[in-house]
């Protein structure tokens, strides 16, 4: 693989698995120096041991990404190990309640705008000062297929990641001339080990949902992993304040 990521230092929230996990060993393997950053320590370990027994630099540290401290740890941390910062995926995100909206209380709806978009913001914060710092880069902040189309059940966690892409459009017109792009990734159902607990490991599930994409299925982590790679890359360089969508034509119903 080529080293398109060469000198360059990315920061992955959510990385212990699934998405975040397979953007980060993709830009390793490209040549960048990862800084993982999750609340679960032994899973974090584990892909960054993986990832510098390949040959790949890695430095994981626990952070809880709705803690802005943490947050503000995880930056420093990539600065002080490598000294620079060049890119970000803000990527941590679930959904926390589910059902008609009169329903859901109001510890749901905090629960679901703290991690998916609060978060986000936290990481926005710290991490333009640092690109700045390093003489600019990008940042990526997924945004799912929800922060463009609606769903019903799940009302919280739609409200938060169109606020996603809002912010990634504000933030990125902010700084469109220092030079830092910011963008957001449009992703449909991805098979992780966290889909497969949210549709209870039944086919049945897996089924319907899979329907739900004109491809007739649910994509691969190394897919998604392929396209956030290059929109954190210098390929990517005219591409800034932009929704993008790898969704098996998900929303172009």
């Amino acid at each position: 693989m080529g080293s398109r990521f060469e000198s360059k230092v990315v920061l992955i929230t959510g990385a212990t698995s699934g998405i975040g996990a397979a953007v980060a060993r993709r830009v390793a393997a490209e040549g960048a120096a990862v800084v993982l950053g999750a609340r679960g320590k032994d899973a974090g370990d584990r892909v960054a041991e993986e990832i510098r027994a390949g040959g790949g630099r890695a430095l994981f540290v626990p952070a809880d990404v709705t803690v802005e401290a943490d947050v503000a740890r995880l930056t420093e941390a990539a600065m002080s190990e490598f000294g620079r910062l060049d890119g970000a995926f803000n990527n941590a995100g679930a959904v926390n309640a589910f059902g008609p909206v009169q329903d859901i209380g109001e510890e749901g709806w905090r629960a679901d705008i703290e991690l998916n978009l609060t978060a986000v913001f936290y990481g926005l914060r710290h991490q333009v000062p640092a690109l700045i710092a390093s003489g600019g880069g990008a940042i990526l902040n997924n945004a799912s297929n929800l922060g463009v189309v609606g769903m019903g059940s799940v009302a919280p966690y739609v409200a938060a990641k169109h606020g996603v892409v809002g912010l990634t459009r504000a933030v990125a017109l902010e700084n469109a001339e220092l030079p830092i792009r910011v963008n957001a990734l449009v992703s449909g159902a991805v098979d992780t080990p966290a889909f497969r607990a949210s549709m209870g490991a039944t086919p049945e599930g897996e089924a319907a949902i899979a329907a739900l994409h004109p491809m007739g299925r649910i994509s691969r982590p190394e897919e998604i992993a392929a396209f956030a790679a290059y929109l954190l890359s210098d390929e990517a360089s005219f591409i800034t304040g932009a929704a993008l969508a790898v969704d098996g034509g998900f929303t172009a119903r």
